[in-house]
Parts: C-alpha cells; structure tokens; sequence
C-alpha cells in the first residue's frame, strides 16, 4: 500500500480503535502531532510506533516545532527561541546568525527524530512586515535576503539531523493582517511585487528545499482562489516557473482560509488538482471521513507519491541524544538567544 495524499490529527495521547480504523484507510498518508498528543517523550515514542505499526510502508508523522510559540512538544525538549530572535542576532552578527541558525535547525530536528516523529513544518519564512499577528515573531528578519540566508542555514542544520525542511507559508502571509485560522486573507499587490515574498522559496529551491506548505492566502491579482488550491499558483508559479521539485502540502483544509471555497471533499479535489501532494485535515474528523468517501478509490501520481516519500526521516533516532556534544552546544549557543515567548497559539494548525 502506498502514502496517500492526506495528513489527519488525533485526539488524544494513544491510538483509539476509530483511529486505527482511519489510519489504516490508503487515502490517507500521514499524521499531524499537537500539544494534546504529547505528555512526554517516551508516551509520545509510544504513540508514534503505534502509529508507524499501522501500515506499511509506515505513514508518516510531523508536528510544527518552530519554537517560540509554535512549539507543540515542551516537556523534555529544549525550549526554543521565536523565529525573530535570529534575525535580530543577524543585524548584530551576520556570521554567527547563521550558525545559530544551523544549530537551531538541527537541536529542533534532531530532539524531534530522538522521539521518531519524521518531520517539522519549518522554518516560517514570511517576511515581517508588522502587520499579521498570526506570523509576527514566527518570522526571521523584514529583508527578504536575511530571511533567504538564515532559512537556508537552517533547513541544513536540519538536513544534517536527517530531517527535511518544510518552508511555509508559500507563497508569503506576513503582509496580510488577516489571520488564515478564522478569515480568509486577501492580499492585492501584483505577481511583481511579491517577489520579495518569492525571494526565500527561490534561494531555498536552490538548495534542494525538500518541500513547502501553501498558506490559504488568496492573491486576486494571481488567482481568485487561496494559493493552497490553485493551479496557478502551484502548477503554474511554483513547479513550472520555480522549478519547484520537492513535495507541497497544504496548510489545514479546515481553517477558514480554506473553508469557504468548497465542502472538505471539494477543497481536497482542488488542492490535488492544483498540483498539491499531501492535504492536512485537523479538528475536523467528519471532514476526514467525508474525503475518504468521496475518495475511496484514489491513487496518486507515481511522482507525487515519490515526492511524499521522501519526506521520510533518513536518520535513526538517536539512542541519548543529551549525551552528545554536539546537542550540549547546540542547547547552549540556543539558550544564549531570548527564547520567551508572548502567547501560545491553540491547538489549530501554525
């Protein structure tokens, strides 16, 4: 059986039977991790075996680590900093910016592998223009060549752990005030003038950025629909003028950036339409069961279905993680930056 195309959440710190039925359905290829599913790191080894034990090829799991306030697993992990304190140790120290950045990708990564999960959903790299208070400190740095640099330097540290990068939110929400959890952002500026939004995509594609999530932002001057499901965007933009070749997936169907374009089935038509290899699906169950009706019999591309291999984790686990060197630095040179954070975010999708 191969990786579907959807990405679900579960309720709780242990698989239920209706979890089990579900996971074990083909259309669905992986799963989502939040707070409520972590009560430490060995319940949460648990539940990822249990997870990975399901099917085979095992499904795979992710959760957002960014740090800051977007840090779903905090007992036991190292409490990371937000995005902005990076960029602020940039406009202090260009060379040591970037080997922060480095060792924080790989202290987030490798900590995450050391439980099992494959993947994270970073590094953020909407540009801070002071305007979105969903991004605000998520985001590295104003200029778009800072944000290119320090999400480069990251996304090695995190390679270097065995983990592949997930750049987001494609193809730019810091410039809309409008947060895509419960409204619908617009942003009107033309094709040209995001380019400085596109700026970290394109150093990163560069650098064989494994995969990116698509934001729910809608660009009227590009596509009347959210970039998540639209060909233009996706097909059009980011495979063929981007030359974009690593796995995208969309941010959470569920959120109501998404929700008014469509019933949950129809919005998954779009996205994959549009080009999109693996559409999230949280808080939602019955939107997760409406797709897999609507979709009993799919089968994905073999090239999307390649692509979504791919995001497996390459690295074992480490066996002890704090008895290496390498993580006592990175713990330190981590902790040297602010890390406190202003707010928690909910349980929905960063």
């Amino acid at each position: 059986m191969s990786l579907g195309p959807l990405m679900i959440d579960l309720a709780g710190v242990e698989l239920s039977a209706a979890d089990k039925e579900v996971l074990r359905h083909e259309m669905v290829g992986g799963v989502v991790l939040f707070a409520r599913n972590y009560r430490d790191p060995e319940q949460l080894r648990a539940l990822v075996k249990s997870i990975q034990a399901l099917r085979s090829p095992p499904l795979l799991t992710a959760v957002d680590q960014e740090g800051g306030r977007v840090q779903r697993f905090t007992a036991g992990f190292t409490q990371l900093p937000p995005a902005r304190s990076l960029g602020r140790r940039w406009d202090l120290d260009h060379r040591e910016a970037l080997d922060l950045a480095r060792s924080a990708g790989w202290l987030m990564a490798s900590e995450v592998r050391a439980v099992g999960v494959d993947f994270s959903f970073a590094p953020c790299v909407d540009l801070d223009y002071g305007v979105s208070e969903v991004i605000g400190d998520r985001a590295l740095h104003a200029d778009a060549g800072v944000v290119s640099a320090l999400a480069v330097a990251y996304a090695i540290g995190m390679r270097d752990a065995g983990m592949a990068a997930v750049a987001k939110h494609f193809p730019g929400h810091g410039a809309v005030v409008a947060d895509s959890h419960v409204a619908v952002p617009v942003d009107r500026r033309s094709l040209d003038d995001i380019e400085s939004d596109l700026r970290p995509y394109r150093l990163l594609i560069d650098n064989q950025l494994p995969a990116l999530m698509a934001g729910h932002v809608v660009f009227p001057a590009v596509d009347a629909r959210p970039a998540s499901l639209s060909r233009r965007w996706i097909t059009g933009i980011l495979r063929n003028d981007m030359h974009f070749h690593g796995c995208v997936f969309t941010d959470d169907q569920s959120m109501a950036g998404a929700a008014q374009f469509g019933s949950a089935s129809a919005r998954t038509a779009q996205a994959l339409a549009a080009g999109c290899d693996m559409v999230l699906i949280c808080n939602d169950r019955n939107a997760v069961h409406e797709v897999l009706d609507s979709f009993s019999s799919y089968v994905p591309e073999p090239a999307s279905s390649a692509r979504v291999v791919r995001m497996r984790a390459r690295h074992q686990p480490a066996e002890n993680l704090a008895a290496s060197a390498q993580w006592r630095d990175a713990v330190s040179k981590v902790q040297s930056m602010s890390a406190a954070p202003q707010f928690t975010l909910t349980e929905g999708r960063a």
